[in-house]
């Protein structure tokens, strides 16, 4: 069964290529069954009838990605439970909107979370390690083929795949890579890339919407008609590598002009982190992104780089009150224990830590 306990997915690892970058990506394909309403306009009946439709594809979806899933039913889930997992990103706060007959069907090492009756009747998302669109594309298309094998899917000649947004008209396809980009922040030239990013058809913005919080960002594709999926992968896969490329050289800078004021930073930072008693999500952001951008250049050795990553999900607000069973924790309170968990998990990927580059 799912475990709502633990911060680690294996998607958002540091194993994946070019990971001290790249954090995730993720390819998402928008379906629907043909001859029924998508779930905005569909009854209760026809909402059930999917739900069941697509329990009894499970063995199927088995067979073909070769992994075992659970399914939970989003009305038998308790409040808390139904937010980590949108913390977790294995499903939209939407689903939670109307969460009777929805449905998530999520493979036990949580690399594939399929929403039933969302916006679409499904939304197949497959998450990889790192920079790798190509494996979650290809397990995408082993789950798709495998549900149109037994099931008929809306589908036109002329437009594509049928979807509930006209944006994912065509492919119903959109991929997205989660990448680490505090050096473009810092040298103020990550405003270049999102302004040009629309003429390329792609999409970029801070993962936790606000004051470039964790200098984390997620780019995705905007176009879906029109283009075969392999060359919005291949698109999008460009793009991210020339980013990479520019994040690398925006980090020598770094290192080359400024050595002592960014070291400075990253051990402010990390001492903060080790000893704070109370401390907030954003607050906690920006710190960790410095020490992890320490860890990264080596200026920080004999620590790991997975803290961020691990961090992403256990200092979120509902995370942290589903590990206290209590979802009428103040602000304060959960500051004060979002501080306690940085302080054990520091303990445990950095128990001795105390070598430096300078």
């Amino acid at each position: 069964m799912t475990n709502f306990s633990t911060p680690q997915l294996s998607w958002l690892t540091t194993l994946g290529n070019e990971a001290d970058i790249v954090l995730a990506s993720r390819v998402r394909l928008a379906r629907n069954l043909k001859n029924l309403p998508f779930p905005n306009r569909a009854s209760i009946n026809d909402l059930a009838q999917i739900k069941e439709l697509i329990i009894r594809l499970i063995p199927a979806i088995e067979s073909a990605t070769g992994l075992k899933f659970d399914y939970l039913e989003i009305d038998k889930l308790t409040h808390l439970e139904q937010q980590v997992l949108v913390e977790k990103r294995l499903i939209s706060q939407k689903l939670l909107n109307n969460p009777e007959n929805r449905l998530l069907i999520l493979s036990q090492d949580a690399s594939v979370a399929i929403m039933v009756n969302e916006d679409d009747h499904l939304r197949i998302q497959c998450m990889s390690a790192g920079l790798d669109l190509n494996t979650p594309l290809a397990r995408a298309f082993a789950i798709d083929d495998a549900i149109e094998a037994y099931l008929n899917i809306a589908f036109d000649e002329k437009m594509g795949y049928l979807t509930a947004c006209p944006t994912n008209l065509g492919t119903g396809l959109r991929a997205s890579v989660l990448l680490h980009l505090p050096a473009l922040v810092m040298t103020q030239q990550l405003s270049k890339i999102v302004n040009i990013s629309p003429q390329l058809g792609l999409a970029i913005r801070n993962f936790f919407g606000e004051d470039n919080a964790g200098n984390i960002f997620q780019i995705d594709n905007q176009l879906t008609l029109g283009f075969k999926e392999q060359e919005l992968i291949d698109n999008l896969t460009s793009t991210v590598t020339e980013i990479i490329s520019h994040e690398r050289e925006a980090r020598k800078a770094l290192l080359n002009y400024s050595p002592d004021k960014l070291a400075n930073r990253v051990w402010r930072s990390f001492g903060i982190l080790k000893y704070a008693r109370f401390i907030s999500e954003n607050e906690m952001l920006d710190l960790v992104s410095k020490v992890r951008l320490g860890i990264d250049l080596g200026i920080i050795d004999e620590t790991k780089p997975e803290l961020l990553n691990i961090l992403l999900i256990a200092s979120q607000k509902n995370y942290i009150q589903s590990l206290q069973q209590n979802e009428n924790m103040t602000p304060q309170e959960i500051d004060k224990q979002r501080a306690h968990i940085i302080r054990k998990i520091l303990q445990e990927l950095a128990p001795d830590i105390s070598k430096s580059r300078f």
